[in-house]
């Protein structure tokens, strides 16, 4: 194939090199297309197909339901690896040693503790606002409590800002829950896991010792990995253009919390569990709305089936079916709402029409049963999203800062109107 695109606009040819992905993407350079046309651009809502940057550290390919970070496919990082582990190897580009991985663990227990004053902006949340809202909000107010400025050209301060935001972090994903809870904020224990300090500080009651159970530790453990990092997407893209600003880390990081809160990105685990209790409303009746689903004329849409990205199966879902699964029989749970989802889930399997057009259950379907499970509510599911997807975040922040990539500034066709002169406010 040539390294060349050639593009005709009436009688004028121009030719725009092509980049090649080391898995053998090919995309049209065209940063030159303004100056060497006169000011013509492209126009691609949402950014379908348009990569914003060259990347290192996602492969994701939709059609063959192919996922990896940094070259490891994430059937084996699941399988064989640890959150911390994935967190390192997403952000640093390679999985570290045993001593790598010791220290990095130590580092974030020692960054851990959050100035008090945070505790004060929590106060003055009503217990009724979202969490996502209080997440977002807690984020950005860090900086306050860390004003300098990250040297990113300074190794040692690179990391120490990304140890800080990783030991931090699990403590406003807890204290969010536990203040719409009414439930005394607390912290991690030293002895602890990573994985096991996020469930004992979400659980812990005053009045009890809290006990780890193993079967849950495995499955919010793989859950986390999952949501590690997918590519260029919403929420990502925000963190990367936010940071373009040189913006700093806590700051980008919470723009892309209010990126993912919303329902067709972060927030689809919870916009099944609605579904599902308004199926339970109504009856639970899951062959009806099965029924309702395939029907083009109904506007019900069933949530946590199929995926924008990936055309054939969701490979995050395959390990994580596994892991709800364990959960719920560990658990026992007995919940009309888990009746309702596995229901549905059967039907999928196994309905004609489903797995004809490949929309199997994704990993926001079994996501938010598992959560569901664990007793978690359900405005929290995006905040536990969140919390898989900070490494993914830091790591593309990271990236972007030094690769020296200059500010994000898209451009627009302006379909508005043409000059008009000014009227008089009386003359209007």
């Amino acid at each position: 194939m040539s390294d060349i695109a050639k593009l005709q606009i009436g009688d004028n040819q121009y030719e725009f090199p092509l980049i090649t992905g080391t898995e053998n993407e090919v995309a049209i350079d065209i940063k030159t297309l303004r100056g060497a046309t006169g000011g013509i651009t492209t126009i691609d809502p949402g950014y379908k197909n348009t990569g914003s940057c060259q990347s290192a550290i996602t492969f994701l390919n939709g059609e063959e339901g192919i996922l990896r970070y940094r070259g490891y496919s994430i059937e084996e990082l699941a399988e064989k690896a640890d959150f911390l582990e994935v967190a390192y190897a997403l952000i640093f580009g390679e999985l570290p040693t045993k001593e790598q991985l010791d220290k990095f663990h130590s580092d974030i227990k020692d960054k851990s503790i959050v100035d008090d004053d945070i505790k004060k902006i929590i106060d003055a949340f009503p217990k009724n606002a979202h969490p996502m809202g209080v997440l977002s909000s807690l984020t950005s107010a860090l900086t306050a409590f860390n004003p300098s400025s990250v040297n990113v050209d300074s190794e040692e301060d690179m990391y120490n800002s990304v140890v800080k935001i990783l030991g931090k972090f699990p403590v406003l994903v807890a204290w969010t829950m536990r203040k719409k809870q009414g439930l005394p904020l607390n912290y991690g224990s030293k002895s602890l896991g990573y994985v096991e300090n996020v469930l004992k500080m979400m659980f812990e009651q005053p009045n009890e010792e809290y006990v780890q159970n193993e079967v849950l530790v495995n499955a919010l453990d793989k859950l986390l990995i999952l949501h590690a990092d997918h590519e260029q997407n919403c929420s990502t893209s925000t963190v990367r253009i936010v940071g373009s600003s040189h913006a700093g880390l806590f700051a980008s990081l919470s723009a892309g919390i209010s990126a993912l809160w919303g329902p067709l990105h972060g927030g689809a685990n919870q916009a099944v569990l609605e579904m599902l209790e308004a199926i339970k409303e109504d009856g639970g009746d899951t062959k009806k709305y099965m029924a309702k689903a395939k029907d083009k004329n109904d506007p019900f849409r069933l949530m946590g089936f199929g995926h924008r990205v990936y055309k054939n199966f969701d490979p995050r879902a395959k390990i994580i079916k596994v892991a709800a699964d364990e959960v719920l029989k560990e658990l026992g749970v007995n919940d009309p709402i888990l009746d309702i989802a596995k229901g549905l889930e059967q039907e999928a399997l196994n309905d004609e029409y489903f797995v004809k057009r490949k929309l199997y259950p994704n990993v926001d379907f079994y996501s938010g049963i598992i959560y569901r499970a664990m007793g978690i509510p359900v405005e929290m599911f995006t905040v536990m999203f969140a919390l898989g997807r900070l490494p993914g975040w830091i790591a593309q922040w990271r990236e972007m800062r030094l690769g020296k990539e200059p500010i994000g500034r898209p451009r627009q066709v302006y379909t508005g109107e043409n000059y008009r002169a000014f009227k008089d406010i009386s003359n209007r």
